[in-house]
């Protein structure tokens, strides 16, 4: 049951990382937990993964993992699309599932900001199975970014949950600083094992302000 209901828009802050890795077709074709009737249509060879702590929320402070595995058809347009999420809040899973589709699970979470510019990530079910466990190190040196001047097409992303579609550009700014996942376990039952490919990209967010919107939806 939900305990707090917080329609769109959200506003949310906070700090985080983005991963953008090179794998194999056949993997991201196969491993990227995306629903049957959209598998054939996946397109591209980079996967996104993103960690959000979100310090502010509409629905209060809470973790997030999140993977998206390239581009699918969604009747004659292509967008990208969450296949695979955990957060560290149940009302962020019913909220996040209400107002945009998103297909959130729970999972429990421990992060370290440590000394020497290293961080830690591990997620664990409710059960206690690992989920993955991330290290990374990031530089002093940071830069501003912004979606502002991205073209809406390019950062919308589109989900099909319970017999609805969404559409919505989420809109963000901030600041990124050069990042190197040191190393990473991920158990494959629970997420795509992004350590079959090549990390290609690696920031370290340091304090991004975010937007998601009011979706667009469909009746499927």
């Amino acid at each position: 049951m939900t305990n707090k209901i917080a329609p769109a828009p959200w506003h949310l802050t906070g700090q985080g990382y983005v991963l953008a890795v090179y794998l194999p077709t056949r993997f991201l074709d196969q491993h990227s937990f995306i629903p049957a009737h959209l598998q054939n249509s996946r397109r591209g060879r980079i996967a996104y993964i993103i960690f959000a702590d979100y310090q502010q929320s509409d629905v209060g402070a809470y973790y997030e993992l999140l993977y998206i595995g390239g581009s699918l058809a969604f009747g004659e347009q292509r967008h990208h699309s969450i296949s695979k999420i955990y957060v560290s809040s149940q009302d962020s899973i019913d909220n996040g599932q209400k107002n945009w589709g998103i297909p959130k699970e729970m999972a429990q979470f421990k992060v370290s900001y440590g000394a020497n510019n290293q961080d830690s990530i591990s997620l664990t079910t409710p059960t206690g199975d690992i989920i993955a466990q991330l290290h990374f190190s990031h530089h002093l040196l940071r830069f501003p970014v912004s979606t502002k001047l991205a073209p809406t097409r390019l950062i919308t992303l589109a989900q099909d949950w319970h017999n609805t579609r969404f559409f919505f550009a989420p809109q963000a700014n901030g600041h990124l600083k050069p990042a190197l996942l040191k190393d990473c376990y991920i158990n494959s039952q629970y997420f795509p094992d992004i350590a079959q490919g090549r990390v290609v990209a690696c920031f370290k967010v340091t304090d991004f302000s975010l937007i998601f919107p009011v979706p667009k939806t469909q009746v499927l």
